[in-house]
C-alpha cells in the first residue's frame, strides 16, 4: 500500500504520522494492498481555489476527497491483477482550517486532521453523508477507525 503525503501547506504537520494513519485506514477497511492513496495538505487559498472550483462553494474547506479509478473495487482482492497501480485517489486538507474547528471541538489540531484524513479515506472508498442513513453509517465507520487508531497508537503498534 502505497501513501504519499505532501506537504504544501506552510504550516508544520506530522506528515510520518498521517501516513501511519493512512496506512492503517485502508488496511483496516480492507483495501487492496496494491493500491495508492495521495494525502495533500495545502493553504487556505488553495483549499478555497478547489472547493468553488470542485465543489462550488465558496469560502476554504476543511477536506476535500478526489477519487481517481472509479473503475476499480478498492476492497476486492484481484482488482489489481491487470495493472499493478491502482490509484484510489486523493485526499486534500486544510490545516488552517482544521486548526480553528479543533479549537471550536476543544481538542487538538493533529486530532482534528486525524479525523479528516480518515474522513477523506472513507468518501474515496465509497462512503457519503448526503442522507440521515449514510450519515450515521459513516461517521459510525469513522468513530470506529480513530477510536482503534487512538488505541494501537497508544499500545505503541503504530
Amino acid at each position: 500500500m502505497a501513501v504519499f503525503v505532501a506537504n504544501e501547506s506552510g504550516v508544520e504537520a506530522d506528515e510520518v504520522t498521517l501516513t501511519a494513519l493512512a496506512r492503517f485506514v485502508l488496511d483496516t477497511m480492507k483495501v487492496n494492498p496494491l493500491a495508492e492513496l495521495s494525502v495533500m495538505l495545502v493553504e487556505q487559498t488553495a483549499m478555497e481555489e478547489l472547493h468553488v472550483r470542485y465543489m462550488g462553494e465558496e469560502g476554504p474547506t476543511d477536506v476535500l476527497a478526489f477519487p481517481q479509478d472509479d473503475a476499480f473495487d478498492p476492497s476486492a482482492p484481484d482488482s489489481g491483477e491487470d495493472d499493478p497501480t491502482l490509484l484510489l485517489g486523493d485526499v486534500v486538507l486544510c490545516p488552517e482550517v482544521a486548526r480553528r474547528q479543533a479549537a471550536k471541538a476543544g481538542h487538538s489540531t493533529e486530532h482534528e486532521m486525524h479525523l479528516l484524513c480518515t474522513h477523506g479515506i472513507l468518501h474515496l472508498l465509497g462512503y457519503d453523508h448526503a442522507e440521515p442513513d449514510e450519515e450515521r453509517e459513516m461517521w459510525a465507520v469513522q468513530s470506529r477507525l480513530l477510536t482503534s487508531w487512538a488505541s494501537a497508537r497508544a499500545a505503541g503498534t503504530h
